[in-house]
């Protein structure tokens, strides 16, 4: 996928090159972020992240059928259509 940003060194779309700029500006970006965040906050996340952590994973398991009814439909869909060509 190509990727259009106002800070990259060197487009995506050169091989190589263009993925090492955003090796390093990522992590750097990420690195900066968090030091502009104050300390309360971040303890207050961390607390709350715990929190949820502790009381378990939720599992919805509507919105896991939904998907795996779509990926179903999907998969038939595609068979139906290599079907009619190959036939």
């Amino acid at each position: 996928m190509l990727g259009i940003c106002p800070i990259d060194l060197i487009p995506d779309f050169i091989p190589i090159l263009g993925y090492l700029d955003d090796l390093i500006i990522v992590p750097l970006g990420i690195t900066l972020f968090l030091k502009m965040i104050p300390q309360p906050v971040i303890a207050e996340c961390r607390d709350r992240a715990e929190e949820i952590r502790k009381q378990g994973k939720q599992k919805n398991w509507v919105t896991g059928a939904l998907f795996i009814l779509i990926w179903i439909i999907i998969v038939v869909w595609i068979g139906s259509i290599c079907y009619k060509l190959l036939t």
